[in-house]
């Protein structure tokens, strides 16, 4: 016979994650975490801001750079962070995982490491952040215009 459970959720925020898992006389709920329900609250989506820092000038002189895209305050998880230089195609750079802040956002962020002559050389540079069927979110810098 199936036991009829009620769960009561108090406390919650606007967004939070809520893990819920079964009671197991054997077994310290405080010791256990993970393995049962995932209840998620939200609000809809969020589209992140985002923020491109430049490489330095003594960076350009190595011959190489290194574009940082960061995405803050995106809900939900999952967006993905993608480059675009000038006209062309995308570009992969590398994703870091996502951090939930404690206010239920995400933030992350990308890396790009480019040629110094092809970052000079780029009419512009892209940071696109894309969630499913979400209209994309972009920043565009031109490096022309961009302090060497």
């Amino acid at each position: 016979m199936a036991a009829l459970l009620y769960l009561r959720v108090t406390g919650v925020y606007k967004v939070q994650e809520v893990f819920v898992r079964p009671f197991n006389e054997s077994v310290s709920l405080w010791r256990t975490f993970g393995g049962g329900t995932k209840l998620i609250i939200d609000l809809g989506v969020v589209r992140p801001s985002l923020t491109v820092l430049l490489p330095s000038s003594e960076e350009q002189d190595k011959g190489n750079v290194a574009l940082v895209c960061l995405a803050n305050r995106g809900f939900p998880g999952g967006w993905k962070l993608g480059w675009r230089l000038g006209a062309g195609g995308a570009l992969q750079g590398s994703q870091s995982l996502e951090v939930l802040e404690k206010d239920g956002h995400y933030s992350w962020s990308s890396s790009l490491t480019l040629p110094t002559d092809q970052w000079k050389n780029a009419g512009s540079v892209t940071c696109e952040a894309t969630l499913k069927d979400q209209t994309p979110v972009t920043h565009t810098l031109e490096p022309r215009h961009c302090s060497q």
